[in-house]
């Protein structure tokens, strides 16, 4: 998950909590508001009647049919005591006019007369219009909580994109940087000192890897030109020590096995000197290759090569894969993976070839089981050691292929090694 996803779900997460106790907490002090202006104005109303009734005045003991009613009666003292002397309540009044029911607010006030006697009075207000401000109050709370949640997350969305932009734009640049190729530079300008220093560092370990890098192909480069005349020097001498006829058996069957030895060794040196040129861009000639002509060139010299191993061959052609490359290249990347189908196969094993206009599959049976991808077009790397590889082979089939844009993949499907080559 992207690193802007998980700080808007995160900060939207906290957001709605806040937002929800803020409304909440709204809400209800809101409504506390409303009770306390109902319950004022009953109090009012309550200490009107009561000082009318205490002065003497007519009072009625039956509800008046106005928006307050009251209504009071005579209570024992045995009930006064049992009763608290001020009580407030929600709930249904029967008005008579109308002949129904309404909600109310109604105050409870039990009070002494200079008699002694005991009168409970109770005022109403109706609230229809409370629970129409409860109503409206809610939804009000409901919709500001909806819009200032997508408002905060928009602005947050917006704030955090723009301020991490530098950080994206690292990240773009480090996705499309190639070693050893013509990387754009790195123009990234910000404020925020944090993403300066990224910048720097990536600046500076890039041109450090770029260092040594070449570095490293000069040396190799130089030390497989170096060697080149002294492993022909030394397979010459062998030579002639081949034919010299005061031999003996043991000693001519130690020079072959030494000679064995320079011819890997030569091998070896010859790859990397290759894989030094492709990464040096000493191949600048290129054609339009068709590598079905190169398959059909190629693949009857490798049958005949391994006719020993009785390998059946069948090639499907449902398209021309043609690209602008080195042939000679071409030919290499071809033949690498004909003879890696081989060398890899099982004895009356089978190589199926598929050629479309996008892509070139080669397949073969194998009793291995499946390799890393992740190590086989590393050079050196050998799945299982073979008398004269290299280690090289399926690294010049990568190095080729980056050459010239093109992709090389691996997968083992239905106890097949499939390796495809796609532009």
């Amino acid at each position: 998950m992207k690193l802007l996803h998980v700080a808007v779900w995160r900060l939207s997460l906290v957001m709605a909590v806040v937002l929800s106790v803020w409304a909440f907490s709204f809400y209800a002090a809101m409504m506390e508001e409303v009770d306390d202006e109902t319950d004022d104005a009953l109090e009012d109303f309550a200490e009107l009647v009561i000082i009318r009734s205490l002065r003497g005045e007519h009072v009625p003991t039956a509800p008046t049919g106005s928006n307050n009613q009251y209504f009071q009666r005579e209570v024992s003292p045995e009930y006064a005591a049992a009763h608290n002397a001020i009580d407030y309540e929600d709930r249904e009044v029967f008005i008579k006019e109308k002949g129904e029911t309404e909600p109310a607010r109604v105050l409870t006030y039990i009070y002494r007369t200079d008699d002694g006697r005991y009168m409970e009075l109770e005022v109403s207000a109706p609230h229809i219009d409370k629970e129409d401000l409860r109503r409206a109050i809610f939804y009000w709370s409901v919709f500001l909580y909806a819009a200032l949640l997508v408002v905060l997350v928009v602005l947050n969305v917006w704030i955090f994109r723009r301020n991490i932009r530098p950080l994206y734009v690292l990240l773009d640049w480090l996705k499309r940087y190639r070693l050893g190729a013509r990387n754009e530079p790195l123009v990234n300008p910000t404020k925020i000192s944090e993403f300066r220093q990224l910048n720097e560092a990536a600046r500076r370990y890039s041109e450090r890897s770029e260092e040594v890098y070449e570095q490293q192909k000069q040396f190799i480069g130089n030390a497989s030109h170096e060697m080149q005349t002294p492993l022909a020097v030394c397979l010459n001498r062998l030579d002639l020590l081949v034919d010299d006829e005061a031999l003996s058996e043991r000693q001519l069957g130690e020079i072959l096995k030494v000679r064995r030895t320079l011819d890997n060794l030569t091998r070896l040196n010859r790859s990397l000197l290759l894989l030094c040129k492709i990464d040096n861009g000493q191949f600048p000639e290129s054609s339009r290759v068709s590598f079905n002509a190169l398959l059909n060139h190629y693949l009857p010299d490798y049958q005949t090569a391994y006719a020993h191993l009785h390998i059946g061959v069948r090639l499907h052609e449902s398209g021309v894969f043609e690209t602008d490359m080195n042939e000679s290249l071409a030919a290499m990347l071809l033949t690498n993976l004909l003879k890696n189908a081989y060398v890899h196969n099982v004895r009356g094993g089978e190589i199926e070839i598929n050629v479309t206009s996008t892509a070139v599959r080669i397949s073969n049976m194998s009793d291995e089981g499946a390799l890393d991808p992740s190590l086989i077009f590393m050079r050196f790397h050998h799945s299982r050691r073979r008398e004269g590889s290299t280690g090289l082979g399926l690294s010049l089939v990568r190095a080729i292929c980056r050459q010239y844009g093109l992709t090389v993949s691996y997968a083992y499907e239905g106890g097949r090694h499939v390796f495809e080559v796609r532009r």
